[in-house]
C-alpha cells in the first residue's frame, strides 16, 4: 500500500508532467553537463549495458540520454505517476526495447534482471530509512560488476553552506524565465524533499557493500554518484 507521502509525490508530478521537460533546463543550470556529458563519461568506462532500469523515470528524460549513447539495451522505466510515464511513452513510441511500468519502487523493484540501474532527481524524496532499504534492494538486484547511478540533488553538508546553495539556486530560478506559477509549484515540490549530503549517500552505499562508490560530477546542489557492485 502506498503511504501518504508517496501519494502526494504522485499527485504533484502528474500535475506537471506536460511542462516538466520544457522547464528542466531552467530548473537545472548545469543541465547539459549533468544529463548528457556525465552519461557519456559513465558509458565510456563500462561495457555496453544489456538491461537498464530507470527508477522514478518520469517523462523518460534520463533514459533519453542513455538511449542516445546505447540504443541496443533493453530499458524499463518505473514511476508511480502514470501521467509522467504517458509523456515517456510518447517519447519512445515505436521502440520495442523501451518498456514502462507504473510501480512504487520504494516497496519493490521489477522482477527482471538488470546490469545497470539509474535514477534522476527522484531518490531525494525518500527518507534515510527508505534510501537505505532501496540501496540494499538495488545491490541485490545487480550482478557483480553491475552499476547504480544516481543523478540527484543534495544538501551541501553544513547548514551554512546549504543555505548558500539554496539561496543561489532560488535566485537563479527567479531570473530564468520561469513563470510565477512554475516557481510556486516548485516551492510546493520542495516541501517533499528529504535531501542528504553526497558524503552521507556515499556512506550509505558503501554500507550496502558496493565495492566502489564515487561522485563523478557536482555542481552546487546537483551531483551524480556511481556505485559498482
Amino acid at each position: 500500500m502506498r503511504n501518504d507521502s508517496n501519494k502526494t509525490i504522485e499527485n504533484q508530478f502528474n500535475r506537471i508532467a506536460q511542462e516538466y521537460d520544457a522547464n528542466r533546463r531552467r530548473f537545472i543550470p548545469c543541465f547539459d553537463d549533468y544529463y548528457e556529458q556525465t552519461t557519456k563519461l559513465i558509458l565510456s568506462g563500462i561495457d555496453a549495458p544489456k538491461r537498464v532500469l530507470d527508477l522514478g523515470a518520469g517523462t523518460g528524460l534520463l533514459t533519453y540520454y542513455w538511449y542516445k549513447e546505447c540504443d541496443t539495451a533493453q530499458y524499463v522505466l518505473v514511476d508511480i505517476a502514470e501521467e509522467m510515464l504517458n509523456v515517456s511513452r510518447k517519447r519512445f513510441a515505436g521502440l520495442p526495447n523501451v518498456q514502462h511500468q507504473v510501480m512504487d519502487y520504494t516497496t519493490r523493484l521489477p522482477g527482471e534482471n538488470f546490469d545497470t540501474i539509474i535514477s534522476a532527481l527522484s531518490i531525494h524524496h525518500l527518507n534515510e530509512k527508505q534510501k537505505t532499504e532501496l540501496f540494499g534492494r538495488i545491490y541485490d538486484k545487480l550482478p557483480t560488476g553491475g552499476i547504480f547511478v544516481n543523478y540527484d540533488q543534495f544538501l551541501a553538508g553544513t547548514p551554512r553552506m546549504n543555505q548558500w546553495f539554496d539561496s543561489y539556486w532560488e535566485n537563479q530560478l527567479y531570473h530564468s524565465g520561469l513563470s510565477d506559477n512554475d516557481i510556486a509549484l516548485w516551492k510546493e515540490r520542495r516541501k517533499l524533499d528529504k535531501e542528504c549530503s553526497v558524503e552521507k549517500e556515499i556512506e550509505m552505499l558503501r554500507a550496502c557493500s558496493f565495492t566502489e562508490v564515487k561522485c563523478l560530477y557536482s555542481y552546487h546542489k546537483f551531483s551524480v554518484i556511481v556505485a559498482v557492485k
